[in-house]
């Protein structure tokens, strides 16, 4: 029997959107995005989706016509009268402005909501939200998955002699310690201050690292300047080994040369966002399995719970 689903990509995305459509079991839909020839972006659904469970899969990092491609495929997809139109994010940028911590300054991550639910989306899938408060921007059903799910197998497999979780700044000490309770380990707090965006003007450790094998765990890696500072810290402070583990690789600026000359045994990464040159010290994990069995229970109206670490914790032990 033919399924109702269909899934579609972005341009940004369809290294990753492949994967998940074939680990779901749908062939990936066709739709043509054109460009004419002063940038302006057009897109047409080149099958019918009269009816259908619509996935759009699109990673909105930059440039913003990753963003602008996904709204306007949310727009075609509700006039071709799709039954649901499920926008699927791997990566949802933006999302570092989530508040107003300075006067006159936007809060993109709320401007981004209002545009994809005026667009016409029914339902959103995402990753590590830099914030999570950033789903109750929603007035539809947001599915904030967990990269835990990911990386929890990767750190059993490296067994560690002993194990120490870091939190690259106080606002991630309520994910790492739940990581580290998974464990039953011990856990440590990088505390940074900054001048600027991207500039860090002190950082201290706050925890005993000594003769630990420190895994530091963060949503995204952008220039790589605090997990190079954070590893070259805890490495002074006698720390055995420092590796990081971050959901979305912007790696941007000198990110590749600040990874690849710090003290990091390496740098694992989710292929939510593709790496723009390979480096001997970053490592992909993909996503695609977690992506293709949240997309299936949406559809079969299942729960997501097993694919968090809370549900894994009930079994755990």
């Amino acid at each position: 029997m033919e399924s109702n689903a269909k899934i579609f990509s972005g341009t940004g995305s369809q290294y990753l959107a492949e994967k998940i459509a074939r680990k779901f079991g749908e062939p990936l839909g066709k739709v043509n995005i054109q460009r004419f020839s002063d940038g302006e972006i057009g897109v047409e659904f080149q099958e019918s989706i009269r009816g259908r469970f619509v996935f759009l899969i699109q990673s909105t990092f930059a440039p913003a016509d990753n963003l602008l491609e996904l709204l306007l495929m949310i727009d075609a997809a509700k006039r071709a009268s799709a039954y649901k139109v499920i926008a699927v994010m791997p990566y949802y940028g933006f999302a570092r402005q989530d508040r107003k911590d300075r006067p006159r300054v936007a809060i993109g991550s709320k401007l981004v909501a209002n545009m994809l639910v005026a667009a016409g989306a029914d339902r959103i899938v995402t990753m590590d939200l830099h914030a999570p408060q950033i789903q109750g921007y929603f007035d539809i059903p947001v599915d904030h998955l967990d990269s835990s799910a990911i990386f929890i197998p990767y750190i059993e497999n490296l067994n560690l002699e002993n194990l120490t979780f870091a939190a690259p700044d106080v606002g991630s000490a309520n994910r790492i310690r739940e990581i580290a309770s998974f464990f039953e380990c011990e856990m440590v707090i990088c505390d940074k201050h900054r001048k600027r965006a991207n500039e860090i003007a002190s950082m201290v450790v706050i925890g005993d690292v000594t003769d630990r094998d420190i895994v530091l765990i963060d949503d995204i890696c952008d220039t790589g300047g605090t997990l190079a500072k954070s590893a070259g810290l805890m490495k002074e402070k006698g720390a055995r080994s420092v590796r990081a583990l971050c959901t979305h690789p912007v790696l941007s600026g000198n990110a590749y040369e600040n990874i690849e000359n710090s003290a990091l045994e390496e740098l694992v990464v989710c292929d939510t966002i593709p790496l723009r040159q390979k480096s001997s010290k970053i490592k992909v994990v993909s996503t695609d399995e977690l992506f293709a069995v949240a997309l299936r229970n949406a559809y079969e109206n299942k729960s997501i719970n097993s694919l968090f670490i809370r549900g894994r914790l009930k079994g755990h032990k």
